[in-house]
Protein backbone atom coordinates (compact mmCIF):
# COMPACT_ATOMS: atom_id res chain seq x y z
CA UNK A 1 0.00 0.00 0.00
CA UNK A 2 1.18 3.79 -0.62
CA UNK A 3 1.60 5.03 1.99
CA UNK A 4 2.33 8.55 0.87
CA UNK A 5 -1.25 8.55 -0.58
CA UNK A 6 -3.54 10.19 1.87
CA UNK A 7 -6.49 13.04 1.59
CA UNK A 8 -3.89 15.47 -0.23
CA UNK A 9 -2.75 12.50 -2.45
CA UNK A 10 -3.77 15.06 -5.77
CA UNK A 11 -1.93 17.96 -3.95
CA UNK A 12 0.98 19.15 -6.45
CA UNK A 13 2.37 22.09 -4.20
CA UNK A 14 5.97 22.39 -4.29
CA UNK A 15 6.58 20.97 -7.58
CA UNK A 16 7.52 22.12 -10.96
CA UNK A 17 5.55 20.89 -14.33
CA UNK A 18 7.12 21.44 -17.81
CA UNK A 19 4.14 20.86 -20.29
CA UNK A 20 5.36 21.37 -24.39
CA UNK A 21 2.00 23.34 -26.34
CA UNK A 22 1.24 24.62 -23.82
CA UNK A 23 -0.57 28.10 -24.98
CA UNK A 24 -3.54 26.16 -26.20
CA UNK A 25 -5.58 23.25 -26.36
CA UNK A 26 -4.96 20.13 -24.34
CA UNK A 27 -1.80 22.09 -23.23
CA UNK A 28 -3.79 24.87 -22.02
CA UNK A 29 -5.88 23.16 -20.15
CA UNK A 30 -3.34 20.76 -18.97
CA UNK A 31 -1.10 23.50 -17.53
CA UNK A 32 -4.24 25.43 -15.54
CA UNK A 33 -4.79 21.74 -14.17
CA UNK A 34 -1.61 21.27 -12.65
CA UNK A 35 -1.31 25.43 -11.32
CA UNK A 36 -5.03 24.41 -9.81
CA UNK A 37 -3.58 21.71 -7.91
CA UNK A 38 -0.46 23.22 -6.75
CA UNK A 39 2.55 23.09 -9.03
CA UNK A 40 4.39 25.53 -10.48
CA UNK A 41 4.48 25.61 -14.19
CA UNK A 42 6.84 26.17 -17.08
CA UNK A 43 4.63 26.55 -20.57
CA UNK A 44 6.97 25.84 -23.94
CA UNK A 45 5.03 26.97 -27.35
CA UNK A 46 6.32 26.99 -30.50
CA UNK A 47 4.76 30.26 -32.32
CA UNK A 48 1.91 31.90 -29.69
CA UNK A 49 3.36 34.05 -27.43
CA UNK A 50 0.34 35.82 -26.53
CA UNK A 51 -1.78 32.70 -25.68
CA UNK A 52 1.42 31.15 -23.96
CA UNK A 53 1.61 35.00 -21.86
CA UNK A 54 -2.02 34.89 -21.05
CA UNK A 55 -1.85 31.12 -19.88
CA UNK A 56 0.89 32.30 -17.71
CA UNK A 57 -1.16 34.96 -16.51
CA UNK A 58 -3.94 32.81 -15.17
CA UNK A 59 -1.19 30.38 -13.31
CA UNK A 60 0.20 33.65 -11.83
CA UNK A 61 -3.31 34.66 -10.99
CA UNK A 62 -3.79 31.14 -8.93
CA UNK A 63 -0.83 32.31 -6.79
CA UNK A 64 1.75 29.74 -8.47
CA UNK A 65 4.98 30.40 -10.41
CA UNK A 66 4.21 30.66 -14.44
CA UNK A 67 6.95 30.84 -16.73
CA UNK A 68 6.64 30.79 -20.86
CA UNK A 69 9.20 29.39 -23.30
CA UNK A 70 9.45 29.74 -27.12
CA UNK A 71 11.14 26.39 -28.58
CA UNK A 72 10.21 24.51 -31.78
CA UNK A 73 10.59 21.07 -30.54
CA UNK A 74 11.65 19.94 -33.77
CA UNK A 75 15.35 21.09 -33.56
CA UNK A 76 16.26 18.71 -30.74
CA UNK A 77 19.40 19.70 -30.75
CA UNK A 78 18.65 22.80 -28.78
CA UNK A 79 16.35 20.40 -25.97
CA UNK A 80 19.82 19.95 -23.77
CA UNK A 81 20.15 23.43 -23.36
CA UNK A 82 16.58 24.27 -23.02
CA UNK A 83 16.00 22.17 -19.94
CA UNK A 84 19.41 23.01 -18.23
CA UNK A 85 17.93 26.80 -18.21
CA UNK A 86 14.56 25.13 -17.19
CA UNK A 87 16.87 23.38 -14.18
CA UNK A 88 19.24 26.29 -13.22
CA UNK A 89 16.53 29.06 -13.19
CA UNK A 90 13.72 28.07 -12.50
CA UNK A 91 13.98 25.01 -10.69
CA UNK A 92 13.82 21.13 -11.03
CA UNK A 93 11.81 19.56 -12.87
CA UNK A 94 9.17 16.97 -11.23
CA UNK A 95 6.60 16.48 -13.90
CA UNK A 96 6.76 16.34 -17.98
CA UNK A 97 3.88 16.31 -20.09
CA UNK A 98 4.71 15.51 -23.64
CA UNK A 99 1.85 17.13 -24.72
CA UNK A 100 3.33 19.26 -28.15
CA UNK A 101 1.63 17.46 -31.58
CA UNK A 102 1.28 18.20 -34.95
CA UNK A 103 -1.22 16.46 -38.12
CA UNK A 104 -1.47 16.75 -41.11
CA UNK A 105 -4.73 15.26 -42.99
CA UNK A 106 -3.94 13.78 -46.56
CA UNK A 107 -4.17 10.63 -47.95
CA UNK A 108 -0.29 8.69 -47.60
CA UNK A 109 0.02 8.93 -51.15
CA UNK A 110 0.56 12.40 -51.16
CA UNK A 111 2.14 12.76 -48.09
CA UNK A 112 5.57 14.36 -48.18
CA UNK A 113 9.02 13.43 -47.29
CA UNK A 114 9.39 17.32 -45.13
CA UNK A 115 5.60 16.67 -43.61
CA UNK A 116 6.68 12.96 -42.92
CA UNK A 117 10.18 14.39 -41.13
CA UNK A 118 8.27 17.26 -39.50
CA UNK A 119 5.30 14.77 -37.73
CA UNK A 120 7.69 12.37 -36.21
CA UNK A 121 10.08 15.05 -35.02
CA UNK A 122 7.43 16.85 -33.12
CA UNK A 123 5.53 13.90 -32.13
CA UNK A 124 8.19 11.49 -31.02
CA UNK A 125 11.44 12.51 -31.10
CA UNK A 126 11.10 15.44 -29.25
CA UNK A 127 9.65 13.22 -26.23
CA UNK A 128 12.04 10.75 -26.49
CA UNK A 129 15.16 13.70 -26.57
CA UNK A 130 13.21 15.96 -24.01
CA UNK A 131 12.36 12.96 -22.09
CA UNK A 132 16.29 11.93 -22.23
CA UNK A 133 17.51 15.16 -20.73
CA UNK A 134 14.59 15.97 -17.77
CA UNK A 135 15.21 11.87 -17.13
CA UNK A 136 18.99 12.33 -16.38
CA UNK A 137 18.81 15.29 -13.98
CA UNK A 138 15.69 13.41 -12.13
CA UNK A 139 18.18 10.78 -11.78
CA UNK A 140 20.63 12.82 -10.98
CA UNK A 141 18.73 14.54 -8.15
CA UNK A 142 17.56 11.31 -7.02
CA UNK A 143 13.82 11.82 -5.88
CA UNK A 144 12.19 10.19 -8.67
CA UNK A 145 9.67 12.20 -10.99
CA UNK A 146 6.75 11.60 -13.67
CA UNK A 147 7.15 11.42 -17.52
CA UNK A 148 3.67 11.99 -19.25
CA UNK A 149 3.13 11.60 -22.81
CA UNK A 150 0.13 12.54 -24.40
CA UNK A 151 -0.85 9.98 -27.23
CA UNK A 152 -4.03 9.20 -28.77
CA UNK A 153 -6.20 7.01 -29.62
CA UNK A 154 -5.14 6.70 -33.02
CA UNK A 155 -1.47 5.53 -31.58
CA UNK A 156 -4.19 2.04 -30.44
CA UNK A 157 -6.25 2.60 -33.74
CA UNK A 158 -5.36 3.67 -37.30
CA UNK A 159 -7.21 6.29 -39.00
CA UNK A 160 -7.33 6.87 -42.98
CA UNK A 161 -5.19 10.01 -44.44
CA UNK A 162 -3.24 10.22 -41.00
CA UNK A 163 -1.02 7.80 -41.58
CA UNK A 164 2.20 9.72 -40.14
CA UNK A 165 0.27 10.86 -37.38
CA UNK A 166 -0.73 7.47 -36.49
CA UNK A 167 2.78 6.02 -37.04
CA UNK A 168 4.05 8.75 -34.67
CA UNK A 169 1.64 7.94 -31.43
CA UNK A 170 1.74 4.46 -31.95
CA UNK A 171 5.92 4.58 -31.77
CA UNK A 172 5.22 6.98 -28.72
CA UNK A 173 2.55 4.23 -26.82
CA UNK A 174 5.96 1.83 -26.70
CA UNK A 175 8.00 4.49 -26.42
CA UNK A 176 6.28 5.19 -22.56
CA UNK A 177 6.11 1.57 -21.85
CA UNK A 178 10.11 1.37 -22.99
CA UNK A 179 10.91 4.15 -21.02
CA UNK A 180 8.78 3.11 -18.05
CA UNK A 181 10.92 -0.27 -17.21
CA UNK A 182 14.44 1.70 -18.04
CA UNK A 183 13.23 4.52 -15.44
CA UNK A 184 11.37 2.54 -13.26
CA UNK A 185 14.96 1.76 -10.14
CA UNK A 186 14.95 5.56 -10.28
CA UNK A 187 11.38 5.74 -9.10
CA UNK A 188 10.70 7.63 -12.34
CA UNK A 189 6.97 6.82 -13.56
CA UNK A 190 6.43 6.76 -17.34
CA UNK A 191 2.72 6.91 -18.64
CA UNK A 192 0.65 7.93 -21.28
CA UNK A 193 -2.81 9.65 -21.84
CA UNK A 194 -4.56 9.22 -25.28
CA UNK A 195 -7.41 11.21 -26.03
CA UNK A 196 -10.37 10.53 -28.70
CA UNK A 197 -12.01 13.21 -29.99
CA UNK A 198 -11.18 16.79 -28.59
CA UNK A 199 -12.46 20.03 -29.38
CA UNK A 200 -8.75 21.37 -30.32
CA UNK A 201 -7.46 24.07 -32.67
CA UNK A 202 -5.76 20.56 -34.57
CA UNK A 203 -9.35 19.10 -35.08
CA UNK A 204 -11.06 22.60 -36.18
CA UNK A 205 -8.20 23.09 -38.87
CA UNK A 206 -9.22 20.12 -40.92
CA UNK A 207 -11.37 20.65 -43.96
CA UNK A 208 -14.47 18.27 -43.01
CA UNK A 209 -17.23 17.71 -45.22
CA UNK A 210 -20.81 18.43 -44.18
CA UNK A 211 -22.35 15.71 -41.98
CA UNK A 212 -18.70 14.45 -41.01
CA UNK A 213 -19.12 15.50 -37.07
CA UNK A 214 -22.20 13.76 -37.21
CA UNK A 215 -21.25 10.99 -38.22
CA UNK A 216 -18.57 10.79 -35.79
CA UNK A 217 -20.81 11.15 -32.65
CA UNK A 218 -22.76 8.06 -33.79
CA UNK A 219 -19.19 6.23 -32.87
CA UNK A 220 -18.62 7.92 -29.17
CA UNK A 221 -20.99 6.05 -26.62
CA UNK A 222 -21.11 8.84 -24.36
CA UNK A 223 -22.34 11.28 -27.18
CA UNK A 224 -20.50 13.91 -27.60
CA UNK A 225 -16.99 15.20 -28.74
CA UNK A 226 -14.62 15.62 -25.66
CA UNK A 227 -12.79 18.91 -24.21
CA UNK A 228 -9.49 20.17 -23.22
CA UNK A 229 -10.26 19.71 -20.06
CA UNK A 230 -11.18 16.02 -19.86
CA UNK A 231 -8.01 15.16 -20.15
CA UNK A 232 -6.75 16.93 -16.77
CA UNK A 233 -7.79 14.38 -14.10
CA UNK A 234 -5.82 11.16 -15.83
CA UNK A 235 -2.63 13.76 -16.25
CA UNK A 236 -3.12 14.92 -12.39
CA UNK A 237 -3.74 11.46 -11.51
CA UNK A 238 -0.34 10.43 -13.10
CA UNK A 239 1.26 13.48 -11.82
CA UNK A 240 -0.06 12.93 -7.98
CA UNK A 241 1.30 10.74 -5.16
CA UNK A 242 -1.92 8.33 -6.22
CA UNK A 243 -0.61 7.37 -9.10
CA UNK A 244 2.30 6.32 -7.91
CA UNK A 245 2.03 2.62 -9.12
CA UNK A 246 1.24 3.49 -12.14
CA UNK A 247 3.87 3.41 -14.55
CA UNK A 248 4.08 1.82 -18.34
CA UNK A 249 0.37 2.69 -19.02
CA UNK A 250 -1.88 4.18 -21.23
CA UNK A 251 -5.34 6.03 -19.64
CA UNK A 252 -7.65 6.66 -22.77
CA UNK A 253 -9.86 9.60 -22.97
CA UNK A 254 -12.46 8.82 -25.15
CA UNK A 255 -15.75 8.75 -24.37
CA UNK A 256 -15.77 5.25 -25.02
CA UNK A 257 -14.77 5.18 -28.63
CA UNK A 258 -12.22 2.50 -28.84
CA UNK A 259 -14.47 0.36 -27.04
CA UNK A 260 -17.52 -0.31 -30.34
CA UNK A 261 -16.57 -1.84 -33.22
CA UNK A 262 -20.24 -0.95 -34.96
CA UNK A 263 -22.15 2.15 -33.79
CA UNK A 264 -24.91 -0.50 -32.18
CA UNK A 265 -26.98 2.05 -29.68
CA UNK A 266 -28.60 4.04 -32.57
CA UNK A 267 -30.23 0.98 -33.21
CA UNK A 268 -31.96 -0.02 -29.93
CA UNK A 269 -31.22 -3.04 -28.38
Amino acid sequence: MNTHANATGFDLQKKLALVTGGSRGIGRALALGLARAGADVVVLYRAASSAAEEVVAQIRSLGRRGFCIQQDLADTAALPRLVETVWMEVGPIDILVNNAGMAVLEPFTRTSEATWDRTLAVNLKAPFFLSQQVALRMIQRGRGGRIINISSTNGLQAEAYLAAYNASKGALELLTKSLAIELAPHNITVNAVAPGLIQTEIAQDFDAPPGFWECLLEHIPLGRIGTPEDCVGAVLLLASDWGSYITGHTIVVDGGIVCEQIPRLKFGA
